[in-house]
């Protein structure tokens, strides 16, 4: 008796050959370039595996219709394709989640996502980065620094690359970045590498800034009439943000202009903070010489403070106001603050405040700054920042003593710029530079930056993005890596009852009750 290929054999190899074509395409969707070889031949089984199905079917057509007209047969096709639709919808996620990586954040301060600072900078590498992180394979910090790594790389477009390693497996490479703890990050250019102790994203982001950029900025501080001191550590010094330049890549050096009268070369901006007294008149001079080479200036003058800025600065077109902005938002009581320290949420379109949309910053004792409607030839001024509605400008100093200022007719009333900007044409310009312009930044108030409100709001990300302006590195403008601390969330007695007992009691009661009800209605209708 001669053998024969049955119909039932046909259509178990047209089976057989389908899985084989679903293996070979899911070995393709995998991102490991070792299994796309194999990957690629996946269309060959699936038109032989539908082919042979379909001649199986054809050839078993009436044992298969006869099949399928029993009750029995009919429950079974339910289930194989509610089963085989529930599957389908399983594979075509996974194949959508492996080919496209998507992350939705839902914190409230979004600490999961890449700060926009730190995109941008991503996104503008020009030079290749590495980053090694040196974990043990059970160090609890490892997922999470391996998870970082991933979205910096997500961002770079293939210029930064991140690996994990365990130290003790490969001691050599640890020795020779001189690693002596674990969860240290070593980030490295061709040229220069840079180590951090903590996978965070603001220290990883500082030291991208290090090995991307050649060389170091200075900022000169100018001191001798009763500013902010950078090495004071209490509330009214100017540590926080001294070290928060310095973490961006900048060298910050004081600056004496009462002994030598002259901004040194290679200065790439001077900052003005908040003198208490007028600086003399040499004093004004260098400043005048360095803006006339194209130099950058960040006046921040107090109130009823200083006043001989008032008249040097007047004839580049900005006027500080003889009044303390006080004002009534109820913002204020959000941050536990009085009427004396504005919340200024309105900014003018700025390089320095692009980023700025939504975030608040705190103008703590400050005056108004006012740019003129008809600037000096050469000067282009604008507004940087307003208060609300709800402000005006106190002009009676005794009233303010007293505590009992109110709106007077005299008063300006808001919005109030408190921070100004002049672009000024250099003249002559300098050598090499037939375009270069002066920068100023005019800051109604110095305690924005002081120890105390440096870190509240968005008073960090609007100095060092003043900074970053003034030192033309408008790349680094943006809004900083977010702060990692956790934020409690806290319940009254009641409410923890309640998070206790629904899920304890009610929600069970709940299905115990309705399968009752369902029995007892059968039983009924029985």
């Amino acid at each position: 008796m001669g053998r024969y290929v049955t119909p039932s054999a046909i259509l178990w190899a047209g089976a057989v050959l389908l899985v084989g074509a679903f293996g070979a395409w899911l070995f393709e969707i995998r991102p490991f370039p070792a299994t796309r070889l194999v990957g690629q031949v996946w269309p060959i089984p699936l038109v032989l595996g539908l082919a042979l199905s379909a001649l199986g079917a054809y050839l078993k057509f009436n044992e298969i219709k006869e099949a399928f007209g029993r009750r029995t047969a009919r429950y079974w096709l339910n289930a194989v394709v509610m089963v085989g639709f529930a599957v389908g919808i399983i594979v075509l996620v996974s194949a959508m989640a492996t080919r496209h990586s998507y992350r939705w954040d839902l914190t409230e301060s979004r600490r999961h996502s890449l700060s926009p600072q730190t995109v941008k900078l991503l996104q503008s590498l020009k030079s290749d980065v590495t980053a090694t992180a040196f974990f043990r394979t059970d160090q609890p910090g490892k997922r999470l620094a391996e998870d970082l790594l991933r979205q910096y790389e997500s961002y770079s477009g293939g210029k930064f690359k991140g690996k994990t390693v365990d130290p003790d497996r490969e001691p050599g490479l640890a020795r020779r970045y001189g690693v002596e703890s674990y969860g240290t990050v070593v980030l490295e250019t061709k040229a220069k590498s840079e180590k951090v102790l903590d996978a965070e994203e603001e220290k990883l982001t500082n030291a991208l800034i290090k090995v991307t950029r050649e060389g170091k900025r200075v900022v000169f501080v100018v001191k001798g009439h009763g500013e902010h001191e950078l090495t004071n550590t209490d509330r009214p010094g100017f540590s926080e943000a001294k070290a928060a330049m310095e973490r961006a890549n900048y060298e910050v050096k004081e600056l004496l202009l009462a002994r030598d009268p002259k901004v040194p070369d290679g200065a790439a901006l001077v900052v003005v903070p908040g003198p208490r007294n007028d600086l003399f008149p040499q004093e004004l001079e260098a400043l005048d010489t360095y803006i006339g080479r194209g130099g950058k200036v960040l006046f921040m003058v107090n109130p009823f403070q200083a006043e001989g800025l008032k008249k040097y600065l007047a004839k580049y077109g900005v006027t500080l106001g003889d009044d303390l902005v006080v004002e009534l938002n109820p913002l204020g009581r959000l941050f536990g603050i009085g009427p004396e320290v504005p919340v200024v949420s309105q900014y003018e379109a700025h390089p320095i405040t692009r980023e700025m949309g939504g975030v608040m910053t705190l103008f703590p004792l400050t005056r108004t700054v006012v740019p003129a409607r008809t600037p000096p030839k050469g000067i282009t001024l604008q507004p940087l920042a307003q208060t609300s509605a709800q402000s005006w400008g106190e002009t009676d100093r005794a009233a303010l003593q007293r505590g009992e200022a109110k709106p007077d007719p005299e008063d300006k009333r808001g919005p109030l710029p408190v921070a100004a900007v002049a672009t000024i044409d250099a003249s002559p310009p300098p050598e090499g530079k037939k375009d270069a312009k002066a920068r100023l930044v005019v800051i109604g108030t110095s305690n924005l930056a002081s120890n105390q409100f440096f870190n509240a709001a968005g008073n960090r990300d609007f100095f060092l993005n003043t900074v970053s302006w003034l030192a033309e590195e408008e790349d680094l403008i943006a809004i900083r890596p977010k702060d990692t601390r956790q934020t409690p969330v806290i319940l009254t007695a009641t409410q923890g009852q309640i998070i206790f007992w629904l899920p304890v009691l009610v929600l069970p009661g709940a299905v115990v009750a309705c399968g009752i009800a369902v029995i007892l209605r059968r039983r009924a209708s029985a």
